[in-house]
């Protein structure tokens, strides 16, 4: 995938779910994987032409995992010129070492979280970006409706009252393949997983099932896709088409 269709397809969900105003501060989590690094590409290239002006800042919460470096995205920051900020913390240590935990996932987003919410209120900002693409959806959507019973998956755009932040999900229109593609075209610089449980939860299992379904049944992750935005889940705000996609939905 190309920069200009990166930036086309994050315009998109933007526009549609208007993701950003005039004056918003928004902050960029980046982990250092391929999604927050794409992410930072695309709200910085955004940030050049898009008519709603807005400044960007990215924070890494570091969890304290050995040989995890963030010279490469304080580089990358430096040269798009994004103020950087990192929050140490002990997060690693506190799950397997001192708690022992087996399934940390919830805790650790949890705690992980917290901890970049409170960088955000520090730094006066009112928005918070997230690296999520479609397939991340989609397989929120299968774990969602296997393991609690209900169509539901996260929402593009979420105001937190308690912490008065938005949460925006500008990638949510990309395939995470064209992400991986976006990647090594521009020798993005990615940071592997340090989790030692990486590739073992159930995040991963709905990832194997989703490519399962769609090699056995071409096409069917799109059609997902699109029965989530046609689905009108409650936490999900009004979409505004195009509207020459308006126009064309009204004549099916």
């Amino acid at each position: 995938m190309k920069l200009q269709q990166l930036l086309s397809l994050t315009r998109k969900a933007v526009d549609e779910y208007e993701m950003i105003q005039e004056g918003d501060h928004i902050a960029v989590g980046i982990s250092g994987g391929k999604d927050s690094l794409a992410l930072l590409y695309a709200l910085q290239g955004l940030q050049r032409f898009y008519p709603n002006h807005f400044k960007l800042s990215a924070i890494t919460v570091d969890l304290g995992y050995e040989k995890f470096s963030t010279e490469p995205i304080a580089k990358l920051c430096e040269e798009f010129h994004v103020p950087y900020h990192v929050v140490k913390t002990d997060i690693a240590h506190i799950l397997f070492e001192e708690r022992k935990e087996t399934n940390p996932c919830s805790l650790c987003a949890k705690m992980r979280k917290g901890a970049l919410n409170e960088e955000i209120l520090k730094l006066g900002c009112n928005k918070v970006a997230y690296g999520h693409h479609k397939d991340d959806i989609i397989e929120t959507m299968l774990l969602s409706m296997i393991f609690e019973g209900r169509f539901h998956s996260f929402s593009p755009k979420t105001f937190l009252d308690r912490r008065e932040i938005t949460v925006i999900r500008p990638l949510m229109f990309i395939n995470e393949a064209d992400i991986i593609g976006f990647s090594r075209k521009y020798q993005l610089p990615v940071s592997s997983s340090r989790c030692p449980i990486d590739g073992l939860t159930k995040r991963q299992y709905a990832k194997e099932l989703l490519h399962q379904i769609n090699t056995e049944n071409p096409g069917a992750k799109e059609r997902m896709f699109t029965a989530i935005l046609n689905g009108n889940i409650s936490s999900w705000p009004p979409r505004t088409l195009h509207p020459r996609i308006q126009q064309k939905k009204e004549t099916e």
